[in-house]
């Protein structure tokens, strides 16, 4: 199974017994002031129900215990007005917290987190960027309500591709040096890897978990044609 599939992606990720894998994801991308310590998936993945979801769009809500929400969604194609799909997004959710009559003082920071499998922001090195609403002379970030994250993942990919016969896990190994590098080396590079026989800088009890679930998941015949 390929995690970037969003169905895989969500079965990982967006059920109530592998939050474990959830926090520690959602951690390896927010900021220090936003690390959860539990998380609850207001969308959890359900066999039965999933094809009456169009699983692409906010893949996985969840609220984590300091009232934040956090939408993250995994996109494989690069489609038209993307970006404005993503703030699109933002936007719906964070509205989404008041009813009428609700006071604005309800409304806490949304943070979506996108993971992107492809270019989406050429100017910019980085795999992982962080977009907030700053002043553009003095840069204070007055409204923090507001947060966009995006992770390319052809970006890191490209980062350790080589030439002719060369063994890519020795290439991978050398870039993988946060939290968040281990994820996204699990999402892009699963398929070189063994939950029994870890390198050394891959080796976490979540990354095992996360590929024990890929080695092990099956889908029911309508799940399978929809990964499919």
């Amino acid at each position: 199974m390929n995690p970037r599939v969003d169905m895989a992606f969500k079965r990982i990720f967006g059920v109530d017994e592998n939050k474990d894998l959830l926090i520690s994801l959602i951690n390896s991308i927010v900021l220090e002031e936003d690390q959860l310590e539990d998380v609850e998936i207001l969308n959890p993945y359900n066999s039965q129900n999933f094809g009456n979801d169009k699983l692409s769009i906010l893949d996985i809500k969840a609220r984590g215990k300091n009232k934040n929400l956090y939408n993250i969604e995994m996109q494989i194609l690069d489609e038209k007005d993307y970006d404005k799909r993503a703030l699109y997004y933002w936007s719906k959710l964070y509205v989404d917290q008041l009813v009428a009559g609700d006071k604005f003082s309800k409304l806490n920071k949304t943070i979506g987190i996108h993971i992107l499998n492809f270019l989406s922001i050429p100017k910019i090195k980085e795999y992982h960027n962080v977009f907030q609403l700053l002043d553009n002379k003095s840069h204070i970030h007055h409204f923090k309500d507001i947060e966009l994250h995006t992770i390319e993942l052809t970006k890191f990919e490209d980062s350790i591709r080589g030439e002719g016969d060369v063994d890519e896990l020795s290439l991978l190994l050398p870039k993988v040096k946060t939290s968040l590098d281990r994820w996204v080396a699990f999402m892009t590079k699963y398929y070189l890897l063994n939950s029994n026989k870890l390198p050394r800088e891959l080796d976490t009890p979540k990354v095992k978990k996360a590929l024990e679930l890929l080695d092990i998941m099956n889908f029911n015949q309508k799940e399978r044609k929809e990964y499919e």
